[in-house]
């Protein structure tokens, strides 16, 4: 058998077989959410949002070509030139790029345009998987942890300077990935925590009962453990620093940003401004409910021909699938997506190579961040910060990037046992 022949046989079909279903299933969705039946445009026609989304798809199995077709050590080699390069492109943007409702996000010339956040993601799983590949390095020694740390919030800090505080949060997934290599569980359970009493704080009108729970939790702290002095006045001083952070919450959310304030503020009273700033999450409800088990059919949803959902056809896609398909296709969806990240963990877990495995973790979670925060973003458990769904809603740089992201991980799988004899 030829090497071809042999390479050919190692590439993972099931997961191409995946990402070719919802970029497909994904491109009908965006004709359904700019259709309109009074002047019924072809879903190929370049015109309008489905016929350029096709075109993205064209270029994108261009990148797929172009990534199959490299030598797998091209990635490795080139981790810190391509960070690099996207750090120096995310700090150019705020100054040459195109200024879209108080944002700046995109650089380029006429109408092609590309997101540099988008692509910085990619760049950031292959920098952190090359910095973290060494035997040696330990995430339980400090030094190793404010490393890592930089490496992933050096984008974090240029990306909200233009500011897009919703690409920003996504960086924050390789949490995940850093989990699964060893991070110390005390951080995730630190982060927890702050987010719950965020939660509480802002969800609460009266912040006296937070004080009380927290003072009680204390005490009872203290009294289960050893009364030393020592261990009283650490738990004192937590108590304290708890109480001290929900009151200024409160503060800090009010020099936020007011488009910012009322999403957040969006999200515990939906009612709050239904006409305003809560009129994107109350359309997508009503649209998601309103198709049902099976859905109104493919083209008649309502809500989508009378532009009741602002964005439906980027951020909101996830309602037309809703409305048209109803519960029956956003099951079908949500299990193509579950499917596509059982499957990355088990390419993942079987990589021998360590700058492979990394890579891979860095993948599932930026796919499973936006995935969850996207559907939960259309349903209101969320507040609105603009992520788009992988491989599903319209735009060029979306759906390059999650490419670029998804097949530098299959190339790599398809060449693990030369990874491993590179490793040993």
């Amino acid at each position: 058998m030829r090497q071809d022949d042999l390479y050919i046989n190692k590439i993972d079909w099931l997961t191409i077989t995946i990402y070719a279903l919802l970029v497909i299933m994904g491109w009908f969705n965006i004709y359904a959410a700019v259709y309109d039946e009074q002047a019924a445009k072809s879903i190929f026609d370049f015109s309008i949002n489905s016929g350029k989304q096709l075109v993205w798809i064209g270029t994108a199995l261009l990148l797929i070509t172009i990534i199959m077709v490299a030598d797998y050590r091209l990635f490795e080699n080139l981790s810190w030139i391509l960070y690099i390069v996207l750090l120096v492109l995310l700090i150019i943007t705020p100054f040459i790029g195109k200024e879209v409702k108080g944002q700046v996000l995109s650089i380029g010339f006429g109408s092609f345009r590309i997101q540099p956040s988008e692509f910085a993601k990619f760049t950031t799983a292959l920098a952190l998987a090359k910095f973290m590949e060494r035997p040696s390095l330990d995430l339980t020694k400090f030094k190793y942890q404010i490393q890592v740390l930089t490496i992933i919030f050096i984008p974090i800090i240029l990306i909200m300077l233009q500011p897009d505080t919703g690409t920003a949060m996504v960086y924050t997934a390789f949490f995940i990935m850093l989990y699964r290599e060893g991070m110390p569980q005390r951080y995730y359970v630190l982060g927890l925590t702050i987010i719950t009493i965020s939660l509480l704080a802002l969800g609460i009108e009266n912040n006296f009962y937070i004080v009380i729970g927290v003072v009680v939790v204390v005490l009872i702290l203290i009294l289960l453990g050893k009364k030393k002095f020592s261990r009283i006045l650490a738990f004192s001083i937590l108590g304290a620093v708890t109480i001290v952070y929900t009151y200024s919450l409160d503060y800090v959310v009010s020099k936020l940003p007011e488009h910012q304030q009322n999403r957040i503020m969006v999200l515990f009273n939906p009612d709050l401004d239904p006409l305003g700033v809560g009129w994107n999450v109350t359309q997508s409800k009503i649209a998601i409910g309103s198709g049902g088990f099976a859905g109104k059919g493919y083209l008649e949803g309502t809500q989508t021909k009378f532009d009741f959902v602002p964005e439906q056809h980027t951020d909101f896609i996830f309602c037309t699938l809703g409305e048209e398909f109803g519960w029956l296709g956003s099951l079908v969806v949500i299990f193509l997506f579950c499917a596509l990240l059982i499957r990355l963990v088990f390419l993942a877990e079987r990589q021998k190579n360590r700058f492979s495995r990394i890579y891979g973790y860095s993948v599932i979670s930026i796919l499973l961040f936006h995935f969850m925060i996207n559907i939960a973003m259309t349903i209101g458990l969320f507040p609105v910060v603009g992520i788009p769904l992988p491989f599903f809603s319209y735009g060029g740089s979306s759906l390059w990037s999650f490419t670029i992201l998804l097949f530098i991980f299959i190339k790599l799988d398809s060449h693990r046992i030369q990874l491993l004899g590179r490793m040993k």
